[in-house]
């Protein structure tokens, strides 16, 4: 317990450094008068649009937590709360620093025109979501295990086993309540994810298809009327969405470890494993990522801190680097010292091969895995390699080839990444089992405060960008702010195969306890072993289950694609009516009405936000309840499965289509430059990825959580009562 206090305190001065970072970063100049108004446009946009999304939010909330307090247990009802206000303020929190580091990384190439000096600025803008992102996802759980897991008792020997409540609900009672925290991170991570990805790119496409492809307007035309919209859009989307989506990930996988560890600790009863061994191996993952923390920290501070370079890639890199090297150098001693007492026969019951060196090692395959993944993103992505180069070139042959080009682009990049998975997954079960693949999906993600940080300075940077444009300043200046935008493109790729991979990894071992809470009620601090569910594939309800649940996240796609078109739709034709009948308009003489485009894409974002967190919600219990838990397990089968397939492939595409755009507007492809026919084929290219990176892409791995997560809490209800 002692212990738990001191590493409670690392999530308290990650928050207190990003306050510092915070107040750094609004110190700075913001610019000219025009630089403060289009930015102040952007704040008050920002802002009232996520204030009405939280709004909208607490109802929500409050309904979800008041089912769970019921149908479960009053304490799942407060986690839930708990997980839900982190993730929210957490995103609220990187919005806000971003609408104020926009303009001042504009204002720092204008003044300085030096790409290391502005990526500093953009840098330290981005790292405070990432402190808040890691800091408030794990002070959240140092409270659940310090409230809950203690002061309740819910650690204590007697209540870890499986209960029964007024129900009938069979549970673990602190595996129900770090499950409650989850879901709440869960359900605001997919609001934010969708209500921000339907707006900026409804904005975004907008802004494109009539300014850039109509019109050959340059990007961030002040002309044109959708652009105030698209830079809001960057940072309820690309910030706030990102934010609480990879706090999601983060939160899910270090649950997926304790849960699993508690079930296998009841299953195996405690003459296999003891209490002490299983309190330390259930508080494992906790400190593992505190240490991760400490880890991100001094990664971020490597780029405030240090003369800046002309070189902003390889900076953001060894920052990422600088992290991962020390989380897995010191996590080594964390598990020599924590772990060395547990016996060699215990470490064989819960499938540890390498002793207490075998959770550590499993996490370090994790995040090898994931920066290989990260890498064969930036692969296919960067504009620095051959297949989005190979790309750009192909731009010639007008739109319809960069699509078919990108798409097969998209669909070939998804084979490496999900052979490095598997080879995790064999790998880390090999090494320490069950409890190893999910310190996999934990490694992966233990130093995400820096991973975050690299991947919020690119719509930072990108907005910048747009002010730069808007206030009609040098040239110079927006060519640093696109080349650090593009860098951006890339590091949002990295993120996303981290978040994917981790989703995928986290869902195995939540599949897991999915499976074992079936043990039942214990007789003799023994599970009922013969009561666990048997997933046989060629039992109708699972390859029904399957089936279903692997079309599922297609539906779920096509639903976000649309809400984004048909907002973008309206978008398009409010942008044409305004060319068409305000007069002086186009010349500039006059300046469009921004508040409507910035209506209509709040109004697209607020209309469609339920229905994703319906479908990913209700689909696990309404199927649960009609067909069982076979079809249920079946159904989470075959929704990871498509859809860590359909994400890789969206996030690629979508990078390498923008991506290659960038390569021809900076002079990349012979003959080609911004306003020919090969540059306006590449806007259309990067139109059509523009839903499919930024709203289907990283809402999928919440959805495959989602489910994993609902079935958890859910599955001992309808195991008893369901129609077939």
């Amino acid at each position: 317990m002692g212990a738990l206090w001191v590493f409670a305190l690392i999530p308290v001065f990650a928050l207190i450094f990003a306050r510092i970072n915070f107040k750094q970063v609004v110190a700075l100049d913001e610019g000219t008068e025009r630089m403060q108004h289009i930015a102040q446009a952007i704040r008050v946009g920002a802002n009232a649009f996520v204030n009405h999304e939280l709004r909208v939010l607490s109802i929500y909330g409050f309904v979800i937590a008041l089912v769970l307090a019921i149908v479960i247990e009053w304490y799942v009802g407060i986690a839930f709360v708990m997980g839900a206000f982190m993730s929210a303020l957490a995103g609220y929190i990187g919005m806000k620093i971003a609408t104020y580091a926009n303009v001042r990384v504009s204002n720092k190439a204008r003044t300085e025109k030096d790409i290391g000096k502005t990526l500093k600025v953009a840098f330290q803008g981005g790292s405070v979501m990432g402190l808040c992102v890691s800091g408030l996802a794990l002070l959240g759980l140092f409270l659940v295990y310090i409230i809950f897991g203690n002061w309740l008792g819910q650690l204590s020997p007697e209540n870890i086993i499986i209960k029964v409540n007024w129900l009938g609900i069979n549970y673990i009672p602190f595996t129900m309540t770090v499950s409650g925290y989850a879901l709440g991170c869960s359900i605001i991570a997919m609001f934010d994810r969708v209500g921000g990805g339907v707006y900026t790119k409804a904005a975004d496409m907008g802004a494109d298809l009539v300014g850039k492809t109509e019109l050959a307007l340059p990007e961030d035309d002040p002309r044109n009327p959708a652009t105030i919209a698209d830079n809001v859009g960057d940072n309820v989307g690309d910030v706030a969405g990102l934010g609480a989506d990879l706090l999601e990930s983060y939160v899910g996988a270090v649950i997926s470890a304790i849960v699993l560890i508690l079930y296998t600790s009841f299953l195996l009863g405690v003459e296999n494993l003891t209490y002490d061994s299983t309190i330390k191996l259930t508080y494992f993952p906790i400190l593992f990522i505190s240490i991760g923390l400490i880890a991100s920290m001094i990664g971020i501070l490597y780029i405030i801190v240090r003369k800046p370079t002309k070189n902003p890639h390889k900076d953001l890199n060894t920052s990422l680097m600088t992290s991962a090297f020390l989380t897995i150098i010191i996590t080594f001693f964390l598990s020599l010292f924590y772990l060395s007492s547990i016996s060699s026969l215990e470490f064989q019951n819960v499938g540890f091969r390498l002793g207490a060196f075998s959770p550590w090692l499993a996490a370090v395959i994790g995040i090898v895995d994931g920066i290989l993944m990260g890498f064969v993103a930036e692969y296919y992505t960067n504009d620095e390699y051959h297949p989005t180069k190979e790309l750009s070139e192909f731009a010639k042959g007008g739109p319809a080839i960069v699509i078919t080009k990108g798409l097969a682009l998209g669909m070939g990049s998804v084979l490496l990444p999900v052979f490095l998975l598997m080879l995790g997954i064999l790998i880390s079960f090999e090494i320490a089992g069950l409890y190893g693949v999910a310190m996999a999906a934990l490694g992966m993600l233990s130093f995400v405060a820096t991973t975050v940080s690299v991947d919020s300075y690119g719509p930072i940077a990108d907005n910048a960008g747009g002010i730069s444009e808007m206030a009609k300043l040098p040239p110079e200046v927006r060519e640093i702010t696109d080349k650090l935008d593009a860098v951006g493109n890339t590091t949002a790729a990295i993120g996303k195969g981290f978040a994917i991979g981790s989703a995928a990894l986290a869902a195995l071992a939540l599949f897991a306890s999915f499976v074992f809470s079936q043990a039942g009620p214990a007789d003799e601090g023994i599970g009922h072993l013969e009561n666990i569910l048997l997933l046989n594939m060629m039992d109708s309800r699972t390859i029904a289950g399957a089936i279903f649940g692997a079309a599922l996240p297609y539906f779920f796609s096509a639903y976000l694609i649309n809400a984004v078109v048909n907002a973008a739709n309206k978008m398009v034709d409010e942008v044409r009516r305004q060319f068409r009948e305000i007069p002086g308009l186009m010349e500039g003489k006059v300046d469009p009405d921004y508040e409507r485009c910035i209506r209509i894409s709040s109004e697209g974002a607020l209309s469609q936000i339920k229905m994703p967190a319906l479908i990913a919600t209700l689909t696990p219990i309404i199927s649960g309840f009609i067909l069982g838990p076979n079809f249920v397990g079946g159904l989470l089968i075959g929704t990871t499965l498509s859809g860590v397939m359909l994400a890789i492939f969206t996030a690629n595409s979508g990078g390498a289509w923008d991506n290659a755009k960038k390569r021809i507007e900076s002079g990349g492809v012979e003959g080609e430059a911004k306003g020919t026919d090969a540059h306006k084929a590449t806007v259309v290219g990067d139109t059509v990825g523009d839903p499919l990176k930024d709203t289907v892409g990283p809402s999928l791995d919440i959805l495959i959580k989602i489910m994993a997560v609902t079935s958890l809490i859910t599955v001992s209800i309808f195991k008893v009562y369901h129609l077939f």
